[in-house]
């Protein structure tokens, strides 16, 4: 059974976007290197610099499958029916839209993170899943579902906003050591939680 990796920029206040939903100079890191890599879109590449592609060419295509909440859906519009990264995602929701233009695109919609959770690991398989920042991602730690936390840090203060770790309120949560890697205007730090 793959693991379930919670995942995204963060600016060093801890924020994944501003009040308004923009991610500003977070994703400057996305633009600003010489090597091309792709996650599952082939008409959405990527130019990072090399430690930033090592370091994203050995995690992402282990992933399988996204769970994402109801408003990275609705701002992305579900990245027009092709998934960011692996190739199906459950967006978590009370109410799936019923007038999106891309019925057949590999999503499905499911009420409550531990059922996303649970569908993205049986779709998955062996491979791991990416869990996006924000109160998913607290929801999925008070409930113990997270085994990894990728948290690539942006040299960006911002104040306010949507916190990668939406409104957790639980218990302490000890992580291991992270793996380090130093990027260009990113710093990506991974982390396994610690289960003992």
């Amino acid at each position: 059974m793959g693991n379930v990796i919670a995942s995204a920029v963060v600016s060093l206040d801890g924020f994944v976007a501003d009040t308004e939903d923009d991610v500003g100079a977070l994703f400057d890191w996305y633009y600003n290197g010489p090597v091309e890599v792709y996650g599952s879109d082939p008409g959405r590449p990527f130019q990072l610099s090399q430690a930033s592609a090592d370091y994203i060419n050995a995690t992402w295509p282990n992933i399988r499958s996204c769970v994402i909440g109801r408003r990275l859906f609705d701002i992305t519009n579900g990245w027009n029916g092709v998934p960011a990264v692996g190739d199906h995602v459950f967006v978590v929701t009370h109410e799936a839209p019923t007038d999106w233009p891309f019925p057949d695109a590999p999503f499905t919609f499911v009420n409550g993170i531990e059922e996303a959770i649970a569908q993205a690991r049986k779709h998955a398989g062996d491979g791991d899943i990416a869990l996006t920042g924000g109160n998913l991602t607290g929801q999925a730690l008070a409930a113990g579902l997270v085994d990894e936390v990728a948290y690539n840090l942006a040299p960006v203060v911002f104040g306010s906003g949507v916190r990668f770790f939406g409104d957790y309120v639980g218990e302490h949560v000890l992580l291991d050591n992270p793996k380090v890697v130093e990027g260009d205007r990113v710093t990506h730090l991974h982390y396994r939680v610690s289960k003992g």
